[in-house]
């Protein structure tokens, strides 16, 4: 670095102090235009410089633009070779179906309950009443037999019917659960995809769907 050539201070050089610079540090790679407008672009304070770069990024992308949009068209054309001449288009249909599944249970359950029940029944009880009857030729016999005047009793034993309740348990009906299927008619609703074809370019748009 000491036996560098020298520069001076204001950063300026001159085309010949650029060649000797290359060529000390063994750069074979100099250009004479380019040093020259670089030069150029740093004695002006770097404005040169800055419109070249600018501009030759600027022209490296439209050439990236170009490339990728050159790609996509050539690949475009090998799926065009590949394929016949032809477009398939599809659409997704709906498969409409039925499933089944539990909507809910049902259950029967047994339980007692108390009523009262009123019947009528027809009931019987015996009466006491006196007879009285006269003496007469067929009794006279009977009335004779005891003595003339005497104390006695007779006693009548009386009778009477009452209501008796008894309960039995008597089965009455069988009460079961079964199912039975009932049709009915449900819209159901759901979006599909489907594929148009579109005719582009400079031709008659008649076959567009």
């Amino acid at each position: 670095m000491k036996s560098a050539p020298s520069i001076d201070e204001d950063g300026n050089l001159s085309q010949d102090e650029e060649r000797e610079l290359y060529a000390y540090y063994g750069r074979s790679d100099y250009n004479t235009t380019t040093t020259a407008g670089t030069a150029a672009g740093r004695r002006t304070g770097g404005r040169d410089e800055t419109t070249a770069t600018a501009g030759t990024g600027g022209a490296g992308d439209r050439n990236d633009t170009v490339q990728s949009r050159g790609g996509h068209d050539e690949r475009r054309e090998q799926a065009r070779r590949s394929t016949d001449d032809a477009m398939t288009v599809s659409e997704e249909r709906l498969n409409v179906g039925t499933e089944q599944r539990e909507a809910g249970r049902a259950r029967l359950r047994k339980y007692v309950v108390t009523e009262n029940v009123t019947q009528t029944v027809p009931v019987q009880r015996e009466e006491v009443r006196v007879e009285r009857e006269p003496i007469t030729e067929a009794n006279r016999d009977a009335a004779m037999s005891g003595p003339d005047i005497s104390e006695d009793e007779h006693e009548v034993v009386v009778h009477e019917e009452r209501p008796v309740v008894q309960k039995e348990t008597v089965p009455v009906e069988r009460v079961r659960l079964d199912t039975e299927a009932v049709t009915e008619q449900e819209t159901v609703g759901e979006e599909v995809r489907k594929e148009r074809v579109d005719l582009e370019g400079d031709v008659s748009r008649t076959n567009r769907r």
